[in-house]
């Protein structure tokens, strides 16, 4: 092979290497679970701060609900 034919199977490899990360970085099937992964061992190794999320987070819908029944709009 030559000089310039080694060069370009060299840029086509490093190509070919950043299309494939790029393509791993867009796989939102993959990055999804992924994070289920996370919060689900996050969750398993202190659930206190899910729990006391998920409560402040019901007790702030509920209070818009309130708001929204309410109010004298």
């Amino acid at each position: 092979m030559s000089n310039i034919e080694s060069r370009v199977a060299g840029t086509r490899a490093d190509l070919e290497a950043t299309l494939d990360a790029i393509e791993d970085k867009l796989d939102v099937p993959k990055r999804f679970g992924e994070l289920t992964d996370r919060a689900r061992a996050s969750y398993e190794s202190n659930p206190i701060p899910w729990i006391v999320g998920a409560t402040v987070a019901a007790i702030a819908v509920a209070g818009i609900v309130a708001w929204a029944i309410l109010s004298d709009d």
